[in-house]
C-alpha cells in the first residue's frame, strides 16, 4: 500500500503535523479536532489497493471504480459523504510537440482529502508545496486543496496554449512560404496532427467549464461557504483557456483549407503548363503525321525546298504558341 501513497499528512489550523501512520487512527485524529483534516495522495492504485482507502472513507462505489478505471471526462459528484471531482491536467512534450492528458480524481469529504492521480502531469507535489507555504490559504480546509489543484491545472492550461500558440505560427510560416516549396504530402500529416492535439487538449479543458461553474454559483456540499470568488477566478481563467484553444481550433482549420487551395492551384498550374507543352508538341506531330502517310499524290513532294519549309513553319507554329501561352501565364 505504501508504494502507491505519495503523501499523506493531517493539516491543523493551515499548518502540516505529523499523524498516525494507520489511516483510520489519522482520520479519527483529524475529525475529532473539527479544524483539521487528512490528505492522502495516491498514485494509480490497484482495486486491491485502494478498497483499503475507499473502506476507510466511506467513498461511494460508483466514484471509486471512476477513480480506479480512469478515461473519465472532467465533471463533478455530489454523493452523499464526499464529493467527487475529475480533472484532466494537458502536458506539452517539448521532444515532439505532442500534447497528453492525465487524470486525476479528488474526493472532498468533511476532514479528509482524498487525491487519485493517473499518469505524470499532475503537479500535485507543487500544489501541496504552495498550500503548506500559505497556511492561511489551508485553514479553509479540503475546500482549499480542490481550489489550489483545479487552480494549478487551468493555468497550466494557458501555458501550454502558449506553447501550442508558437508551433502554430512556425506551422503557418511554412503553408504560406513564399516560394511554395515544399513537401505537401509531409505539411498536410503536420496540420492533421495538430489538429489531434487541439483535439486532445479542448478533450480536457472543455468539459471542465460545467463543475468550475457549478463551484462558483450555488452552495456545494463538502466545500466552503466563501469559496465561490475563487472559484470564480478559475472559471474565469477557464474561459479564456478555452478561448484560446478554440481561437487556435479555428486559425488551424483556415491554415488547413489555404493549404489544400494551394495544392489545388499549383495542380492546376501544372496542368496548364502540361497542356501547353502538350498543344506544341501536336503542331510537328500533326505535319509530321500527313506526310507520313504512304500516298502517291501529295502536294510539294517533290519540290526541292519542300522540307526546309515544312520545318520552318511547324517551328514558326510552335513559337507562335510558345509566345501566346507565356503572356497568358500558362507557361
Amino acid at each position: 500500500m505504501r508504494a502507491v501513497i505519495v503523501d499523506c499528512a493531517i493539516y491543523r489550523d493551515g499548518r502540516r503535523t505529523d499523524g498516525p501512520a494507520d489511516l483510520s487512527d489519522a482520520l479519527d485524529e483529524a475529525r475529532a479536532t473539527g479544524d483539521a483534516f487528512l490528505w492522502i495522495g495516491l498514485h494509480e492504485p490497484t482495486e486491491k489497493e485502494f478498497a483499503l482507502v475507499s473502506s476507510e472513507f466511506g467513498l461511494h462505489p460508483l466514484a471509486v471504480e471512476d477513480a480506479l478505471s480512469a478515461h473519465q471526462r472532467p465533471k463533478l459528484e455530489v454523493y452523499d459523504d464526499s464529493l467527487f471531482a475529475v480533472i484532466k491536467p494537458v502536458v506539452y512534450e517539448q521532444t515532439n510537440d505532442r500534447v497528453t492528458a492525465d487524470e486525476l480524481m479528488a474526493f472532498i469529504g468533511d476532514s479528509f482529502v482524498v487525491t487519485v492521480r493517473h499518469g505524470e502531469g499532475a503537479p500535485l507535489a507543487a500544489v501541496r508545496r504552495r498550500l503548506e507555504a500559505e497556511p492561511e490559504v489551508l485553514r479553509h480546509g479540503p475546500t482549499a486543496v480542490l481550489y489550489a489543484i483545479s487552480d494549478a491545472v487551468v493555468d497550466h492550461y494557458i501555458e501550454v496554449a502558449g506553447e501550442l500558440q508558437v508551433d502554430l505560427e512556425e506551422l503557418e510560416t511554412e503553408v504560406f512560404a513564399p516560394t511554395g516549396v515544399g513537401d505537401t504530402k509531409n505539411t498536410a500529416s503536420r496540420i492533421y496532427t495538430f489538429k489531434r492535439q487541439i483535439l486532445e487538449f479542448r478533450r480536457a479543458a472543455g468539459p471542465l467549464s460545467a463543475p468550475m461553474a457549478r463551484l462558483a454559483g450555488a452552495d456545494v456540499p463538502f466545500v466552503h461557504e466563501h469559496s465561490q470568488p475563487f472559484f470564480r477566478d478559475v472559471s474565469d481563467h477557464l474561459t479564456r483557456a478555452n478561448e484560446y484553444v478554440e481561437g487556435l481550433d479555428r486559425l488551424l482549420s483556415d491554415i488547413l483549407s489555404a493549404h489544400l487551395a494551394q495544392v489545388g492551384v499549383r495542380q492546376n498550374d501544372d496542368m496548364r503548363k502540361i497542356s501547353a507543352w502538350a498543344a506544341m508538341a501536336a503542331v510537328p506531330t500533326m505535319v509530321a503525321g500527313i506526310y507520313g502517310m504512304n500516298f502517291d499524290h501529295m502536294p510539294e513532294l517533290r519540290w526541292v525546298w519542300a522540307y526546309p519549309a515544312v520545318i520552318a513553319l511547324m517551328a514558326a507554329v510552335v513559337f507562335a504558341l510558345y509566345r501566346q501561352f507565356k503572356r497568358r501565364g500558362w507557361l
